[in-house]
């Protein structure tokens, strides 16, 4: 059998007539650019963060760079940033005039090391992006008690994170913002791209409104240079029939996880690690090993789809030549985009699907490190 990395036709079929109902809502209301099918989403998304706003806008991309934009991020800036992190979030920055300064992460949870922040501030820092890579949070206290030592914002990439929990506390308002990708890989995935921001701060809120409507407030009222990124009325109604079952799906996730993570143990492969006040929703199940790429080509010759997350980092990106990070400056993230490797995860995955690709792992009989 045929196991495909990520399926999204099971979570699809479970709420197709809803889909179709949502969409045809849209269609029929006549309005297509923002309005109440926009704000309805906002505010349902805003409530289940716990956050007291929510903006939505055209991707994760443009929630991280309008939400720095927002917080008076430009040229001349320094923003601190993972070293291990799909490239969106160093882009953010860049598209911001600002200039990307890499953190090394915890060697155990893959995230941003808060006990490396400090020494990388300098008197040009003006932000932190911690990242809750694969749906883990960053341990946000430490980093959060630092901003405020230091006078900085903090702009969390929640792109992978969606119902996370944090020490008892859904991820969504813990920092200054908090960007979200709904890429519809995503735990929260619409139909095509989009994004949100949310946060507690009604200033930045405001900025957002104004920002991914060419810099308006009013029609033909310009306050700021502004973009048009906006949330897409359809893409919002899909968000609003697949939000209510997030948790579910989530949970799907979690039990998934406990049965990889049960039938890895003793496989010779790295496997999660999740701190005991985190509460990771699963968005990848990521192992690591020094034979990955042996063990990838093992697994599709089973049938076996797997991802890499990321193959190559950031600052080996030729984006980010300019820098001037030559192989070794990041050793830790160079290390973990060498090892690690994404197996499938999905809601809907059966336990069969499950524990066949548990036997082809052990078949490809890992060397553990």
């Amino acid at each position: 059998m045929a196991i495909p990395f990520v399926d999204l036709n099971p979570q699809h079929r479970a709420c197709r007539k809803e889909l179709d109902a949502a969409l045809c809502r849209v269609l029929d209301s006549g309005t297509y650019i923002l309005g109440p099918e926009v704000e309805a989403f906002e505010a349902e998304y805003a409530a289940y963060c716990g956050a007291a706003h929510c903006v939505g806008v055209g991707s994760g991309l443009d929630a991280m760079h309008l939400a720095l934009l927002a917080m008076d991020i430009g040229p001349g800036d320094e923003v601190i940033v993972p070293s291990l992190t799909y490239i969106a979030t160093w882009l953010a920055v860049s598209h911001c005039g600002a200039q990307p300064v890499p953190v090394e992460p915890c060697e155990a949870t893959c995230n941003l090391d808060p006990e490396r922040v400090e020494a990388a501030i300098t008197p040009r820092t003006r932000a932190i992006i911690p990242v809750h890579l694969y749906g883990l949070p960053v341990d946000l206290d430490p980093i959060l008690a630092i901003a405020r030592r230091h006078g900085l914002k903090v702009l969390e990439d929640a792109a992978q994170a969606h119902g996370a929990g944090y020490r008892g506390t859904r991820i969504g308002a813990h920092g200054d913002a908090v960007a979200w990708s709904f890429y519809p890989g995503k735990n929260l995935g619409a139909l095509g791209d989009g994004g949100a921001v949310t946060t507690a701060d009604a200033r930045i809120a405001q900025r957002l409104y104004a920002l991914r409507n060419y810099g308006s407030s009013t029609k033909y009222v310009h306050s700021v240079r502004g973009f048009n990124s906006r949330l897409d009325p359809l893409q919002a109604a899909v968000l609003r029939v697949k939000l209510p079952r997030l948790d579910t799906w989530n949970a799907e996730r979690r039990d998934i996880a406990t049965r990889y993570s049960a039938g890895l143990d003793g496989s010779g492969l790295e496997l999660p690690s999740v701190p005991g006040w985190a509460d990771p929703v699963w968005h990848l199940y990521v192992v690591r090993s020094e034979e990955r790429d042996r063990l990838q080509q093992s697994l599709a010759d089973a049938g076996i789809a797997t991802g890499i997350h990321y193959p190559t980092p950031p600052h080996r990106q030729g984006a980010y030549a300019g820098l001037g990070l030559c192989p070794g400056s990041l050793p830790i993230s160079e290390q973990i985009h060498a090892q690690v490797l994404s197996l499938p995860m999905y809601p809907g995955m059966t336990a069969t699907q499950v524990d066949e690709v548990i036997a082809a792992i052990w078949n490809a009989r890992i060397t553990a490190a």
